[in-house]
């Protein structure tokens, strides 16, 4: 599984002459400009640039869908109320259902808004819980957690929202790292619809830019993209790295283990 990874990296330092050549993992002579070359991109805006928007569209992505589903998790979990399992029945029927299915209608929807060529068509649907998968996972690990914490809290004089933010969430820490995670990875590697959504190219991901590096080029420079492959997988390493303990942890406790 690391061998591919490993490939890329020497292959960012080999020529386009050696790359099509020679089945040698390291390279003859290592091309050091592919990295600066690279992050100066093909057009008039560089990586920076392609960096910074995923970050932007991610972060807030990601945040609005940890927001969204733990209140909604909440809800579904310690609470009863009309329609409840019907509407939870609802909630997990939308897990089945193919994107591709749903292409064309949430297209012609955002068009309506106005909100296509921007990263709106992202974020407004995690602001309002469209990610059934995570608020599953969250209502998982919520039945994990006893009711008594809840009584006792509103014995202390907590509301639910107190309850919710001072009690539950600092025990949810493990799953809202793997939420977060899954998260991040999954609207970071997007490329589909970013493709569909965003059309002006100071706006591209860095997943557009790497498609728009091989399209804007007469003769390719594959290290360059190479290379710019390993930067873009750099966050997605780095930040599993450092929170692995709590994705581990939120994996085996929110029943998506096995």
């Amino acid at each position: 599984m690391v061998y591919p990874l490993i490939w890329l990296f020497f292959a960012s330092f080999k020529e386009n002459t050696e790359l099509f050549s020679s089945l040698q993992l390291l390279p003859k002579h290592f091309v050091w400009s592919s990295y600066p070359d690279g992050w100066q991109g093909a057009g008039q805006y560089t990586y920076t640039t392609f960096f910074g928007n995923s970050l932007w569209m991610v972060g807030w992505t990601v945040f609005f869908t940890l927001v969204s589903s733990i209140l909604v998790a909440y809800g579904f979990s310690r609470f009863d109320f009309p329609c409840k399992k019907f509407l939870f029945m609802l909630m997990i029927s939308t897990l089945m259902l193919p994107n591709a299915v749903i292409i064309i209608p949430r297209y012609i929807l955002f068009k309506n808004f106005g909100w296509l060529d921007g990263y709106l068509p992202f974020i407004i649907p995690a602001a309002f819980a469209c990610y059934p998968f995570f608020i599953f996972m969250l209502i998982q690990f919520f039945r994990g957690l006893p009711k008594e914490l809840d009584e006792s809290a509103e014995l202390d004089g907590c509301n639910p929202l107190m309850t919710l933010t001072h009690i539950l969430m600092p025990l949810s820490k493990p799953a809202l790292f793997s939420a977060g995670i899954f998260q991040f990875m999954w609207t970071w590697n997007d490329f589909l619809n970013s493709l569909i959504y965003i059309n002006s190219i100071r706006k591209f991901t860095v997943s557009l830019a790497l498609r728009m590096a091989i399209d804007t080029t007469g003769g390719v420079t594959w290290n360059q993209i190479f290379a710019m492959s390993v930067v873009a997988v750099m966050p997605l390493v780095l930040i599993f790295f450092f929170a692995q303990k709590y994705f581990v942890e939120g994996i085996a406790t929110t029943g998506l283990k096995g």
